[in-house]
């Protein structure tokens, strides 16, 4: 438990909850919690934690959106696949307690199963050290989808893009560094952006942010045409 508490940013005082976070209702009596119970419960109080901690983030980095706005902001976050993401950074997968049929159906890798998991480990933090731990737990695995919002300005597309994704499959877009072209004093970047894995665009500038833009430009474009069309 040691090595999954360090990747999740915290260490519990009570080891048992931690436990329990992870046992599926799958699970037979043998990997239950001395009282029989599944993660279940911990899920319902970890899906209330999480969002009360993106909420609440979101109401202090941005002051001036309107309510609807930052419920469109959260759903993005707290979807399933950003969920299923962070349980995969962290192989939450390899430490649930499964029974033999999720096991040979493949449940560890599921992202429905994942995100539910990540959940009620959130509940288990909340419960053995407090809303203060479980709001930097949920920032700290969640830093990703937050870095990628940002206040929309004229000509910039990555925020047109977030606005226009965020409005077609409620998800937020994601950036990545592919690599470098070019000579080295004319060294350029070259970015990617995919949303629910799937590339949207490719663009590359002189700097990081001007990549992301440029891949940003090309998803709208895409979008645009196919919506047109």
């Amino acid at each position: 438990m040691a090595e999954l508490e360090a990747k999740l940013g915290v260490r519990f005082r009570d080891r048992s909850l931690l436990h329990l976070a992870l046992v599926h209702g799958s699970a037979g009596p043998e990997g239950r919690s001395r009282h029989g119970e599944n993660y279940e419960r911990l899920e319902f109080l970890g899906d209330s934690v999480l969002n009360l901690a993106i909420s609440d983030h979101l109401y202090r980095m941005f002051p001036r959106r309107l309510e609807g706005d930052l419920a469109q902001l959260r759903a993005g976050i707290v979807s399933e696949g950003a969920l299923a993401r962070v349980a995969r950074d962290i192989d939450l997968g390899r430490y649930v307690v499964l029974g033999r049929g999720e096991e040979k159906g493949g449940g560890r890798s599921r992202p429905g199963l994942l995100a539910d998991a990540l959940e009620a480990v959130l509940g288990a933090v909340y419960i053995d050290s407090g809303y203060g731990v479980a709001h930097y737990c949920a920032t700290r695995w969640f830093a990703d989808e937050l870095t990628q919002l940002e206040e929309p300005g004229e000509g910039d597309y990555k925020s047109q893009l977030q606005e226009l994704v965020q409005q077609l499959e409620r998800r937020l877009p994601r950036y990545r560094i592919t690599g470098q072209r070019g000579p080295e004093h004319e060294r350029a970047f070259v970015a990617i952006v995919e949303v629910n894995g799937r590339v949207l665009g490719e663009g590359q500038g002189r700097s990081k942010k001007e990549a992301e833009q440029a891949a940003a430009r090309r998803a709208l474009d895409h979008l645009r045409r196919n919506r047109a069309g």
